[in-house]
């Protein structure tokens, strides 16, 4: 069942021409933290922790791409706005 929402992220942006390697970098980070998160929503996430791991290194990209994600339907992304909350980002 998790696998399946891998495998319709997927389906999805073959067709997608605004998705790039970046967003699916972000994506797969995300769904790291959701699959240790036991696939519960929402997950709380900070851009410190999830840059590295999507091999993001500008701030500006980060920002970019998640709400991207959030605009395009593939996540739902809810800023803190502060610097010592983490952000929910909830898988669809």
């Amino acid at each position: 069942m998790h696998i399946h929402q891998l495998t319709e992220f997927y389906t999805a942006i073959l067709n997608d021409n605004r998705i790039n390697a970046r967003h699916i970098s972000l994506y797969m980070a995300l769904f790291e933290c959701w699959n240790r998160n036991n696939f519960q929503n929402p997950i709380n996430v900070t851009r410190d922790s999830i840059m590295p791991f999507a091999k993001i290194s500008g701030i500006a990209t980060y920002h970019k791409c998640i709400k991207e994600l959030h605009q395009f339907g593939y996540i739902k992304y809810l800023p803190s706005f502060h610097p010592g909350i983490s952000s929910q980002v909830y898988f669809i």
